[in-house]
């Protein structure tokens, strides 16, 4: 189909900033029309072709306008850029824009990858007249969790690394202007470089101009840090407090090594139930493949899951066309012939269709921690049994901020080439004496696992705060244990994200940690581990275990915790599986 573009369209908000607009129109009158808002570049193909988003000639010829814009503040935009602060006006304020335009025929539907998804929901929160569907991929509508995890440890590396691309964004947007200097940039990259290594922001004061730099390129930076607990902060900037006021239908899209898979599938489930429309939540769609934050090849160095994994196989700019056709054009039967929930399965490597998530034929499974207090590596006498334990124990670790355990794989924001990044094998992390580890006997008969992983764990620490941290892990029959999802618990967060509460020491506490999502058949021969610590580093910040703020704390502060994990009758410690008997 023949188009045409109009770039730069400087667009007015409410307060009369403008936002630089590009416009792709398809010949042949008004058409439906949908909306990408961006803070990386409206023109960074690097980004807009991420596999996960679909094909914009593709959406033209189907007879799509495509609009993308550069979020405020960054580069042709004017104004400054807040993370989320201004995203819900300034979709609303586009949207109604969009409409008025003699190209348009006034139905307005969204799409984009990431913080691309942040600014739908945005939008979508304040239920702006004309919006009708959004596509939010590997995104995340809760903007605190989206950079703490939902035990509440900042997901440091995920956050610095957003916030080193931010301010080299940010600089980018002066050298355009005439006023930046490269310089900057590769000073900030050092200073990013010290903080990814630190415990907190303070290591910036040792460094020349740390503090400042942060404060002239990243102002909201402290702001962040600031708040680390789910206060009014986060909770009037998130649109997971506003799904009511939600009323459109929504395709969620994400992997299972995502940084924000569980809450992707989360947020379907809460759309189905809370959206303020019938039609919102009849309306929800979700597809899970084998894919992290930046790659959707289902290709990782220590497990790769076949071909159909790509997602180039999937179709995906095909389910899009149908799902905007069905909501924005109003083709009734434009989803027919599609299930409601599409996932990979892992273990069997199979795409498999389903009409709920999680699903209805989900039975929870707990698998008790068991053996004779000696879990301290994969070679110990730890064990995960089915069976309730008959004998009490306690495995002991000694968790020091100084010497953390280290991030190997899983959510993590680097390109998975580098081998950093989802299924990585854990063995040289499963010998270290920090980290217990719990197996169950080889398997006779496969073991489907998927749906939502907890842990429940009867804890005891010598200090007054402290994290537990629980990873659920695929033993290959060659070694490789190989990793499929984790979670933590911050301790002081143990009742309520809002409403921190220090530990007593030595006192015997019973916690809940969420281990997130994943899709797994364990098959024979293999065996399911679960590993306990109290540390995943550079992922979450290191708990200084003082009980004070983390974010201010250093090293030299920081002190050493003695952490015991109780398991037997009194204290029944459990990994809680979602299995699939079929």
């Amino acid at each position: 189909m023949s188009f045409r573009v109009e770039r730069s369209v400087m667009v007015p908000m409410r307060d009369g900033v403008s936002l630089a607009t590009d416009v792709w129109i398809p010949d042949g009158g008004p058409a439906p029309t949908l909306l990408v808002r961006v803070p990386y570049g409206k023109d960074n193909m690097t980004v807009m072709s991420l596999a996960v988003n679909p094909n914009p000639f593709a959406l033209l010829d189907a007879g799509y306008a495509v609009v993308r814009q550069d979020c405020r503040g960054t580069f042709e935009s004017a104004g400054k850029f807040t993370p989320m602060e201004y995203e819900h006006d300034d979709g609303v304020d586009t949207i109604a824009w969009v409409r008025q335009q003699p190209w348009s025929d006034g139905t307005v539907g969204t799409y984009g990858a990431s913080y691309l998804g942040f600014t739908q929901w945005a939008s979508a929160s304040r239920n702006p007249q004309g919006l009708k569907a959004i596509a939010p991929a590997v995104s995340n509508p809760d903007f605190y969790s989206a950079w703490h995890d939902e035990g509440g440890a900042l997901t440091w590396h995920n956050v610095v690394f957003w916030a080193a691309y931010m301010a080299l964004a940010g600089n980018q947007r002066a050298v355009t202007a005439g006023a930046g200097e490269v310089q900057t940039s590769m000073t900030l990259a050092g200073v990013v470089t010290e903080l990814l290594n630190s415990p907190n922001a303070a290591l910036a004061d040792s460094m020349p101009g740390g503090q400042a730099l942060l404060a002239e390129l990243l102002p909201w930076w402290s702001e962040w840090l600031n708040h680390p607990d789910r206060d009014d902060y986060w909770h009037q900037l998130s649109p997971a407090a506003q799904f009511a006021g939600v009323s459109v239908p929504a395709l969620h899209i994400g992997g299972w090594f995502d940084l924000f898979a569980g809450s992707t599938a989360r947020t379907y489930t809460r759309m189905k139930a809370e959206a303020g429309s019938a039609e919102a939540r009849t309306g929800q769609r979700l597809i899970m493949g084998p894919w992290d934050h930046q790659d959707y090849t289902g290709v990782y160095y220590d497990r790769q899951f076949g071909g159909a994994a790509d997602i180039l196989t999937t179709e995906v700019t095909e389910a899009y066309v149908r799902f905007f056709d069905k909501w924005l054009r109003g083709r009734a039967d434009a989803l027919e012939g599609s299930a409601p929930v599409r996932i990979f399965v892992m273990g069997i490597d199979q795409w498999r269709d389903e009409q709920d998530w999680p699903l209805p034929d989900t039975t929870y499974v707990d698998y008790y921690l068991d053996g004779a207090g000696r879990a301290d590596a994969a070679v110990g006498n730890g064990v995960l049994r089915s069976d309730f334990p008959s004998v009490e124990a306690a495995d002991v670790y000694v968790y020091d901020p100084a010497r953390p355990v280290m991030s190997v794989g899983g959510r993590l924001w680097l390109p998975a080439a580098l081998n950093t990044v989802g299924p990585v094998d854990q063995s040289e992390i499963e010998t270290r004496d920090d980290v217990l580890c719990y197996t169950t006997p080889v398997l006779d008969e496969p073991i489907e696992v998927t749906g939502h992983v907890s842990l429940v764990l009867h804890v005891v620490s010598s200090a007054v705060d402290t994290d537990f941290t629980g990873k659920l892990v695929d033993v290959f029959p060659d070694g490789r244990a190989i990793y499929l999802t984790d979670g933590m618990l911050r301790a002081r967060y143990r009742n309520s994200l809002a409403e921190p509460e220090l530990l007593e020491p030595g006192k015997v506490y019973e916690i809940t940690l969420d281990l997130s999502v994943t899709s797994n058949v364990f098959l024979p021969g293999h065996r399911i581990r679960l590993e306990v610590s109290s540390s995943n580093f550079p992922r979450f910040d290191r708990n200084t275990n003082t009980g004070g703020n983390i974010n201010t704390e250093t090293l030299d502060q920081a002190v050493v915790a003695v952490n015991r994990v109780l398991h037997g009758p009194e204290h029944p410690s459990r990994l809680v599986l979602p299995v699939i008997r079929r």
